[in-house]
C-alpha cells in the first residue's frame, strides 16, 4: 500500500471513498465523531485507515475492554455516543464486561466489531464465532451486516438507537469482506476458488462471483445524515400532579442520578432548575458535582436518615435498587415521585405515587418552572440536614487526624481535594478506597465525576480516563485506583505515554482487597484470596515511560500531589503509589 493512501487529505479536500471502511468512516464523520477508541485488528483496519484519513483521532489501547470503557466515558461527558472498534472473535469477547456496564449505566455507545468474511462464516475461518448470542443480550440492537450498501445507513441508525429513549450500547458487526475494496475482494474470492475445471470447482467460482455481486450491488455514494433524537418528556398531567405533591410537602427531598444528566448539554440548565426549586438534594453517579462544591442545597451525608424523615421524595433518574435498599429507605407513607426514562426502573421494587415517564433532567426543569417560590419550612428542613452534615464532617475530620504507620486514607483525600485543580475530572475505580473518596472528594462542577454505575465494575479506570481526556482536552484528569482495581489498568500507561495523555493516577495501596476482606474476615474468619502486597505500582508506570511517585508518610502527601500536577501539566502521565493504613471507616459496608 502506498503510504499516501492512508495520509489525511489536505484541508478542505474531499477524501475519496475506496472501500467499505471509508463508507463507515464517512458515516461517522457525518455523526460528528472526533475519536475512535480501538485495539487494532485485520478485520477492522480499513475503518481505522478511513477514519484517520478523514481527521478522526484514533486512540488505541492494550485491551479491547479499555476501548469500550473509553467510549462509554466520552458518551457520558458529551451526551453523544462514544465509538469503539474492535476485531473479530476474541476482540469482541473481551468487550463484554464493558458493554454490560454501559447497558446498565444507560450509556450510549456504538461498538463496531469485525467478523470473518461472509462467504467463510461457519467454516472455520480465523476468529470466526457466532457473535450474536454473546453480544445481543447486552446491547439495544445487534446489526449483522451482509452488504456494503448497509454500512453507512446502519451507522446512522445505530447512533439514533443508542440515544433514543433509554440510552444504551448498539453493536455493528462488519465482516471483513465488506470493508475492503471490491477488486481486492473479488481477487481473494478468485484465489479461493482456484482454476480447476471440475464441476465442483466451476460451481464454487459461480457461487463466489454471485456472492460478490450481491455484496457490492446497489452501493450508493450518499452519506446518511444524523437522525433527530427527541428526548422523551413526561406528560403535562403527571408534571402537574408531581408539582402539587411537592408544593404540599413540608420536608421534600430530591435524589438525582446519572440518567438525569444523560443530556450533557443540559447540565447547566438542570443545575439552575435544582437551585430554583430550593429543595434539599443528594447527588449520585454522574450527577455528582452538578451543583458545584458548595451549594447549600446539596447534602452529602446520612442520606438514609434523611430519606426516612422526608414526606415527599423525588427520585430523578434513580431506581429503587440495592443503593436505596430496594425502596425501603423511603418510608411507606411518604409520597414517592419517580422521574425516569425507563418505566421499569421507575417502578422497580416500589410503586411510585407519581410517575414522570420521560427525561428526568427535563422533568426537573419543568417542575422548577411550575412551582412557586420555595416554602418557608423547606429552609428549616434544609438547615437541619446541613447541621447533621456538619456533625458528620467533624467526625470525618477527627478520623482523618488519626495517625498510624503510613497514610490515613481520609487525610489523603482531604489533601487531594485541596490540591486538585478547579477543572479536575475524577475517575473512580476501586472498592474501599474509592468509596472512602466519595465521602470526601468534591467534584468541581457538572460532569466531573465518573464511576462505573450500578454494575459495580472494577477495571474502568484507564478507559474512563482516556475517554475523559478525549472529551475534555486540557482538563486535569485524576484516576482514583484501589490497589486491586489498578491491576486491570496498569498496561494502559503505555497507551497514555505513547499518545500524550497526561493523567494523574493515585493508587491506594493497603495490600488488600479491603472491601471484601473487612466483612469476609468478620463473618468467615478467613482472609483467603483477599491479601495483596505493597507492590511498587509506581515502578510499573515508570517502566512504561510514565512518572512514578511513592508516598509512605503523611508529610509526603501534599508535595507528591503538587509534583504530580506539575508533571501532568508538562504532558507526562504520573502514578502516585500511596501506602495506606487500614481503617474501620467503612465498617459494615458490604452491599448485596
Amino acid at each position: 500500500m502506498n503510504p499516501a493512501d492512508t495520509a489525511p487529505a489536505a484541508a478542505g479536500a474531499p477524501v475519496p471513498i475506496r472501500h467499505g471502511g471509508d463508507r463507515v468512516a464517512a458515516a461517522l464523520v457525518a455523526q460528528g465523531v472526533r475519536t475512535i477508541f480501538t485495539l487494532c485488528g485485520g478485520h477492522i483496519s480499513p475503518i481505522l485507515s478511513g477514519a484517520k484519513a478523514r481527521g478522526i483521532r484514533i486512540l488505541d489501547t492494550r485491551d479491547e475492554v479499555t476501548a469500550v470503557f473509553a467510549a462509554d466515558a466520552e458518551a457520558r461527558l458529551t451526551g453523544r455516543p462514544g465509538v469503539a472498534a474492535v476485531t473479530a472473535g476474541p476482540g469482541i469477547t473481551n468487550t463484554i464486561t464493558a458493554l454490560k456496564n454501559a447497558q446498565l449505566a444507560q450509556s450510549p455507545v456504538v461498538l463496531i466489531g469485525g467478523a470473518a468474511p461472509t462467504a467463510l462464516q461457519g467454516r472455520g475461518a480465523l476468529q470466526d464465532i457466532d457473535q450474536r448470542p454473546l453480544v445481543e443480550p447486552h446491547v439495544k440492537h445487534f446489526f449483522k451486516l451482509t452488504r456494503v450498501r448497509e454500512l453507512a445507513p446502519a451507522v446512522a441508525e445505530a447512533f439514533q438507537l443508542a440515544q433514543d429513549g433509554v440510552p444504551g450500547p448498539v453493536f455493528l458487526e462488519c465482516p471483513v469482506d465488506l470493508l475492503y475494496d471490491e477488486a481486492s475482494i473479488r481477487q481473494w474470492y478468485a484465489d479461493a476458488a482456484g482454476k480447476g475445471t471440475a464441476l465442483p470447482d466451476r460451481a464454487l467460482r459461480w457461487y463466489l462471483n454471485r456472492h460478490a455481486a450481491r455484496m457490492f450491488a446497489g452501493v450508493s455514494e450518499a452519506v446518511p445524515q444524523p437522525r433527530p433524537v427527541v428526548a422523551p418528556r413526561a406528560s403535562d398531567a403527571a408534571l402537574k400532579a408531581a408539582a402539587a405533591k411537592l408544593a404540599a410537602a413540608s420536608k421534600p427531598l430530591i435524589v438525582i442520578g446519572s440518567q438525569a444528566v444523560v443530556q450533557a448539554g443540559q447540565a447547566d440548565a438542570l443545575a439552575g432548575a435544582v437551585q430554583r426549586l430550593g429543595i434539599p438534594v443528594y447527588l449520585s453517579g454522574m450527577a455528582r458535582g452538578l451543583l458545584g462544591r458548595d451549594s447549600p442545597l446539596q447534602m452529602r451525608h446520612t442520606r438514609r436518615q434523611a430519606l426516612r424523615e422526608s414526606d415527599c421524595v423525588l427520585l430523578a433518574g434513580v431506581p429503587c435498587d440495592f443503593r436505596l435498599d430496594y425502596g425501603k429507605h423511603v418510608r411507606r407513607n411518604a409520597t414517592l415521585i419517580a422521574a425516569n426514562r425507563s418505566a421499569r426502573d421507575a417502578r422497580l421494587n416500589r410503586a411510585p405515587t407519581v410517575t414522570l415517564l420521560g427525561d428526568a433532567g427535563l422533568s426537573l426543569q419543568a417542575l422548577a418552572a411550575a412551582l412557586p417560590a420555595p416554602r418557608t419550612e423547606w429552609g428549616a428542613w434544609a438547615e437541619s440536614l446541613r447541621a447533621r452534615d456538619a456533625v458528620r464532617e467533624a467526625e470525618i475530620d477527627a478520623q482523618a487526624a488519626a495517625r498510624g504507620e503510613f497514610v490515613n486514607p481520609l487525610a489523603f483525600f482531604r489533601a487531594m481535594d485541596a490540591e486538585a485543580g478547579d477543572d479536575a475530572i475524577f475517575v473512580a475505580d476501586g472498592g474501599d478506597f474509592v468509596a472512602t473518596a466519595s465521602y470526601v472528594l468534591r467534584p468541581r462542577g457538572p460532569l466531573a465525576w465518573l464511576d462505573p454505575g450500578a454494575f459495580g465494575t472494577l477495571g474502568v479506570g484507564a478507559g474512563f480516563a482516556l475517554g475523559a481526556a478525549a472529551a475534555r482536552p486540557g482538563r486535569e484528569v485524576w484516576i482514583v485506583f484501589g490497589d486491586g482495581a489498578s491491576g486491570w489498568s496498569l498496561a494502559e500507561f503505555d497507551s497514555f505515554v505513547r499518545q500524550g495523555i497526561p493523567v494523574i493516577a493515585v493508587v491506594g495501596n493497603d495490600a488488600c482487597w479491603t472491601q471484601i476482606a473487612r466483612e469476609q474476615v468478620k463473618l468467615l474468619h478467613d482472609d483467603v484470596a483477599t491479601v495483596l502486597a505493597r507492590t511498587d505500582y509506581h515502578r510499573v508506570a515508570e517502566g512504561f515511560g510514565a512518572a512514578g511517585l511513592l508516598v509512605r508518610a503523611p508529610e509526603e502527601v501534599r508535595p507528591a500531589l503538587a509534583q504530580a500536577r506539575a508533571l501532568a501539566r508538562a504532558g507526562r502521565p504520573v502514578l502516585v503509589n500511596v501506602w495506606l493504613d487500614r481503617t474501620d471507616f467503612r465498617e459494615g459496608s458490604l452491599s448485596m
